[in-house]
């Protein structure tokens, strides 16, 4: 048992000056936004998705590359569109006739069979478009006339929405929206962050990311990041946060009056996955409190619902998780 957690020790150290360069290849071409990098590497070292929301201009697309060049996976894109069809994500059957008249019908794949896939806008297709996403996303597999096909591994999904926009637009269903580990905010940068940007992307050079890791070498750190020790008063303010957002449950009466549905078990998971992974990423063996405070709204936001109140009196969703998060730590 000591040898075991001698080489977990190694393993985590030796992960976290990996993971330190591939963040440092991806700021090479996003620059300010440290956290949302530190949250979507936290999905993928978790083995999930995640949902980036910002308006457009913010590089949430620039993200997206990066990473997959950094993490050394394959990418694809898919932007998503209203006429967008499902069999444009998954792919379709085709029928061939060889030279002696016999016909048969062939797979190919859509842009769906690749690594890392950007789900560009995902909120302007259809829901039965977005459909198509749900059993790929929480089975890495899909199926096409009764025929299962595995996706490669790893696979993730980084689906970017655009908040202002709403004409065109279909809202996630609660189905889709829990399959994303994380949803990250897309916030504008700072004044001097600003300045770098358009100080280094608007001349004749720009740098080159470059891969920092491998595909396999990222499976065997999403094995470590489960196996990442989780104390007790962590667990503890874990299962606090996710029972105290539940109306049924809580004891808070602002949750028991403004919220209609809290998260389910599946927030407590994620949760508990990307505190170890956004520790991993800071160079600790363990997560931690912060962690918990930290990640709560990412993990929660998108898998609660406030009721409709004509009052005004409702706190805003993020400062309620927050509230939550920090009385359970």
């Amino acid at each position: 048992m000591a040898d075991d957690n001698q080489a977990i020790v190694q393993d985590a150290e030796a992960a976290s000056e990996t993971l330190a360069k591939v963040k440092e290849e991806i700021a090479k071409a996003v620059f300010g936004q440290d956290r949302v990098i530190e949250l979507a590497l936290s999905a993928i070292l978790a083995g999930g998705h995640a949902l980036l929301i910002g308006a457009p201009g913010l590089a949430k697309t620039r993200l997206v590359e990066a990473m997959g060049t950094a993490l050394g996976l394959d990418e694809a894109r898919i932007q998503f569109t209203p006429d967008l069809m499902p069999s444009d994500i998954l792919g379709s059957e085709v029928l061939d006739e060889t030279a002696s008249g016999e016909r048969s019908f062939r797979f190919i794949k859509g842009p769906i069979f690749t690594q890392l896939l950007m789900a560009d806008e995902i909120n302007r297709a259809s829901p039965r478009t977005q459909s198509a996403l749900l059993q790929a996303m929480q089975e890495r597999h899909v199926t096409v006339a009764g025929v299962r096909y595995d996706l490669p591994a790893p696979f993730h999904v980084l689906a970017t929405q655009n908040p202002i926009e709403q004409e065109g637009t279909y809202p996630l269903p609660e189905a889709q929206l829990d399959r994303f580990l994380l949803k990250i905010d897309v916030t504008y940068p700072d004044i001097d962050t600003e300045r770098k940007i358009l100080i280094e992307t608007t001349g004749a050079n720009e740098a080159e990311v470059e891969a920092a890791l491998s595909g396999e070498e990222l499976q065997k750190l999403q094995a470590l990041v489960r196996q990442m020790p989780v104390g007790e008063k962590v667990l503890a303010a874990i299962l606090a946060t996710i029972r105290e957002a539940r109306p049924e449950q809580t004891s808070d009466e602002r949750v028991k009056r403004f919220v209609d549905w809290g998260p389910s078990p599946r927030a407590g998971q994620a949760l508990m996955l990307a505190c170890r992974a956004r520790a991993l990423l800071r160079g600790r063996l363990a997560p931690s409190l912060e962690d918990v405070e930290a990640l709560a709204e990412p993990c929660l936001g998108h898998r609660m619902a406030m009721r409709y109140d004509p009052t005004g009196q409702a706190p805003p969703l993020r400062d309620l998780i927050g509230d939550l998060a920090k009385a359970a730590v």
